[in-house]
């Protein structure tokens, strides 16, 4: 969609944007991410702490996106504007990592699907998946280089094959509805290991991020609109529909079976689930329906890699290069860097005991990162007062709302635990050598006394978390 194409959108169209970026390929691995760490009691309040906290995030990004409609650099321009160069850049990079990331996740899951009906792909992680899911990496590369765009027609099929097989999945799961399974299932289950409740939601939180991923694109339409008071309303639908889903796809399957069950299911553990109560026909039809959707999502998604990393080029918070375009007017540049780095990482998955929970907790871990500073850049500006000459009596209700998602993205940091913040510092300190490059070329200083000791605190923090890679300490 594009400024040029003139068209307004409705609220339900609008409705459709938010729920179509947040539903992806996160939603068919729920039962089992879930049922290995609590039972529907810590489920709901794991789901009522994220949905509370990405709703005021979501809050933060519209208030912003109509206060500060100039900077449409990306998430990370907040960061930059509000704490310095070097800070916006680690959003940036934090940001383009955590995309890539998240494509390795789709990957990972295409493969394990296909490992419930040919065992040579395994989890996803084998040498043969990894194999496969390369030369699907440079088949997409070289197709966008070729200037290929998402159409219309595929965005439809793409979110007919996301809706339809998860909507039937939860009518399935109704109408086979167990309340004595539920009730034992409850407060955890049988055969699972004891843990306190604190632990069994705390398990969950880093997942609960991982789907909610995509929710800033809400505001980014907000021009399109044909009533501003449409994009708060259409945020809220999409937002709630979206939430009520995710809630029953990872409720219900403890109604159906025994928890301990589910947790040793293969992902997509929503085909399997599916599978065990109607036969085999509902893992195929679930297959399928992912396997669409999570190829056109990695389309998407291949785009946006390269797109994040080419933007931040142009605004020169990474070296000129990724500004380069090829004649088909193709981020080249961004592209070859991104994919570069997609396949690394997708080589290093054969190393993972869980390659898909690992990338998805690292994609949520990265990318809580940015969340953080947009929090904190929407609660300055309320403590300032600045952009609030305009509707002033929003200022009070704002600056709630950002202090609430800057808790949140912390907390969630924090419950994410330690593995995942010194495997972030592994990827931020030497990714800071394209922040030196970029400096370079501009002549400008590399760091403030304060962004160096950022700097050092994170060549520490990846130091450290090498050494505990290197002696087992932390796991992959």
């Amino acid at each position: 969609m594009t400024a040029a194409s003139g068209n307004k959108l409705s609220l339900f169209s609008l409705s459709a944007l938010v729920i179509g970026s947040m539903i992806g390929a996160g939603i068919f691995s729920l039962p089992r991410t879930f049922a290995m760490a609590t039972g529907p009691f810590g489920a709901l309040i794991a789901w009522l702490i994220a949905a509370g906290g990405m709703y005021m995030l979501a809050r933060v990004f519209q208030s912003l996106a109509e206060r500060k409609p100039d900077m449409d650099a990306g998430v990370y321009a907040y960061a930059r504007a509000g704490f310095g160069d070097y800070p916006g850049f680690l959003s940036a990079f934090g940001y383009w990592i955590s995309t890539c990331i998240g494509n390795v996740s789709y990957w990972v899951l295409i493969k394990s699907t296909l490992g419930a009906f040919f065992p040579i792909f395994g989890d996803g992680n084998t040498p043969i998946a990894i194999l496969v899911a390369s030369l699907g990496i440079w088949a997409f590369h070289f197709t966008i280089l070729r200037g290929v765009q998402q159409a219309a027609f595929i965005n439809q099929v793409v979110t007919i094959a996301k809706v339809v097989p998860i909507l039937i999945f939860i009518v399935v799961m109704a109408f086979s509805f167990k309340g004595d399974l539920f009730s034992v299932n409850f407060w955890g289950g049988a055969d699972m290991p004891e843990a306190s409740l604190f632990e069994q939601v705390r398990q969950t939180m880093l997942v609960t991020v991982f789907v909610f991923i995509g929710i800033e694109g809400a505001s980014v339409y907000s021009r399109y609109a044909k009533k501003r008071s449409d994009v708060g309303a259409a945020t809220i639908i999409g937002f709630v529909a979206v939430t009520a889903v995710m809630v029953l796809v990872t409720l219900l399957p403890y109604s159906v079976m025994a928890r301990a069950d589910i947790a040793g299911m293969r992902q997509p553990s929503m085909a399997t689930v599916l599978e065990a109560v109607v036969g085999h026909w509902g893992a195929i039809f679930i297959s399928l329906g992912l396997l669409v959707s999570v190829l056109g999502a990695y389309l998407a998604w291949s785009l946006i890699c390269a797109e994040v990393l080419f933007t931040a080029a142009k605004t020169k918070d990474m070296p000129r290069v990724f500004a380069r375009e090829n004649a088909n007017k193709a981020p080249s540049a961004a592209l070859w860097l991104t994919n570069i780095v997609v396949q690394l990482f997708v080589i290093s998955t054969y190393f993972s005991r869980d390659a898909f929970s690992l990338m998805l907790n690292l994609t949520s871990s990265m990318s809580l990162i940015p969340y953080a500073f947009v929090a904190a850049y929407a609660i300055l500006l309320a403590r300032r007062g600045e952009t609030y000459d305009l509707r002033p009596q929003e200022r009070s209700r704002d600056l709630t709302f950002a202090a609430i998602a800057a808790v949140y993205t912390v907390f969630m940091l924090i419950a994410g635990g330690v593995r995942y913040l010194l495997l972030a510092a592994i990827l931020y300190a030497p990714g800071t050598a394209l922040y030196i490059w970029s400096r370079r070329e501009q002549g400008r200083t590399l760091f403030t006394p304060i962004e160096l000791g950022i700097f050092i605190a994170l060549v520490v923090a990846a130091l450290y978390g090498v050494y505990s890679l290197a002696t087992g300490a932390i796991a992959l």
